[in-house]
């Protein structure tokens, strides 16, 4: 595996660990479709969080959030659409929402994490 498939998914772990922390509930990890792959989906009481985690070692090429475009949140809604095509028991009457985590450092575990809650 590749040193940045690494450090991304030492990032995943640890995005997801603060999310349990903050009271979400992680429900899926890495779900791949036609259209892409959902880092994370998470449910905190009537809402469910489809997140983004972008991890850098540092923000020398930029914050990791500028990554986050107009484009790729696009394609988030689409993945959003197919996760709760595919899940529908777990979607319910809850509100969908795209949210995003950032984390910079060069040890995920330690790193400085960064949360928006609503990235539409």
């Amino acid at each position: 595996m590749a040193a940045k498939d690494i450090l991304g998914r030492a990032g995943e772990e640890r995005a997801a660990r603060y999310l349990t922390a903050h009271g979400y509930t992680v429900i899926d990890r890495n779900w791949r479709c036609a259209q892409g792959e959902i880092d994370i989906v998470a449910t905190r009481g009537d809402l469910l969080s489809i997140v983004e985690v972008k991890t850098r070692r540092s923000s020398a090429f930029g914050h990791p959030f500028e990554a986050i475009d107009q484009r790729k949140r696009r394609r988030l809604w689409q993945l959003a659409h197919a996760w709760c095509d595919a899940h529908r028991d777990q979607v319910g009457g809850r509100t969908v929402r795209l949210e995003a985590i950032g984390i910079i450092g060069s040890n995920p575990a330690s790193a400085e994490v960064e949360h928006l809650e609503d990235i539409a």
